[in-house]
């Protein structure tokens, strides 16, 4: 019995990486995708899949349809907010000189944080359709049934959602270094207090996002100028900044050796910065893999 479960733990673990990476793109949550993961793994190890053909396959499915079932149900806990509805969904921080390799797995292709804001906005069908489809290749013919929809019908969500994604999230300066030196001189800026080379750095139609939780309060900025007087705002956290890889994209951790106080995903275009989100959010970040700061 031992032998036969450590045989299907082998075969489970072969996907893992690729369901995790879904899991995370569906819900934008590191604890939820591994709990759908982790769902699926005991669906697995219950069922009878001998007549299987495409284990891979079976398995996407799975924890689909567990993503499905959780946004849905977030959907219907979220009520009418009384105050400002800001999420960030959760980041993965590594080191400035690059990911290690299971965060490489997760993150895949190029998924920033503003690529995941705007999937939020999302209805869960259109989530789950955009995301099989553009980002994993699953064919319609397999997304309708997950949807109880035809083939069709989760093509139109996902041609829906496509536009929208085209529409909101900025598509990032393919030059990295360029990237970093335009966060760079961000912090330089607000270290210095600088108003006017904060402006100059910044997109005029920047967006900034910040996520405080239910602890703090939440914010949306837009506009270099308002951007740039809430960042002098919070220079006093700038000895406490470090920079790392936020997403795979150059950004800022703020942190103390006790306890991580902020994380900041720099979306850059045009090398200027088009749209900043910050989780600010004690709860959430202390949740988070700090690993690569030490």
């Amino acid at each position: 019995m031992a032998d036969e479960r450590d045989w299907l733990l082998e075969r489970f673990e072969e996907h893992r990486p690729r369901l995790r990476a879904l899991a995370y793109r569906m819900l934008g949550s590191l604890s939820e995708a591994d709990d759908a993961v982790q769902d699926a793994w005991l669906r697995f190890a219950r069922a009878d899949t001998s007549g299987v053909d495409d284990l891979g396959a079976w398995l996407t499915t799975v924890v689909a349809r567990v993503c499905l079932n959780l946004l849905r149900s977030r959907r219907r806990r979220r009520e009418e907010p009384l105050a400002l509805d800001v999420r960030v969904p959760d980041p993965i921080i590594s080191r400035d000189d690059g990911a290690d390799p299971e965060q490489e797995a997760v993150l895949g292709d190029a998924v920033g944080v503003a690529l995941l804001v705007v999937l939020e906005t999302l209805t869960p069908a259109e989530r789950l359709a955009f995301v099989l489809h553009d980002m994993f290749g699953v064919p319609f013919a397999e997304i309708g049934p997950l949807l109880d929809r035809s083939p069709a019908a989760a093509r139109q969500l996902a041609s829906r959602a496509r536009r929208r994604v085209r529409g909101q999230a900025p598509v990032p300066d393919p030059d990295m270094s360029r990237q970093r030196e335009v966060v760079q001189a961000f912090l330089a800026a607000a270290r210095d207090g600088d108003f006017d080379a904060l402006v100059a750095v910044l997109h005029p139609d920047v967006v900034l996002r910040v996520d405080g939780g239910s602890a703090r309060e939440s914010l949306l900025l837009s506009g270099a100028e308002a951007v740039s007087r809430q960042a002098i705002l919070g220079a006093r956290l700038a000895p406490y900044a470090r920079l790392a890889l936020v997403n795979g994209a150059p950004g800022v951790v703020v942190a103390t050796p006790e306890r991580m106080l902020s994380v900041m995903a720099f979306t850059v275009a045009d090398g200027r910065v088009v749209a900043l989100d910050i989780l600010f959010d004690p709860e959430r970040l202390g949740a988070l893999d700090r690993s690569a700061l030490d």
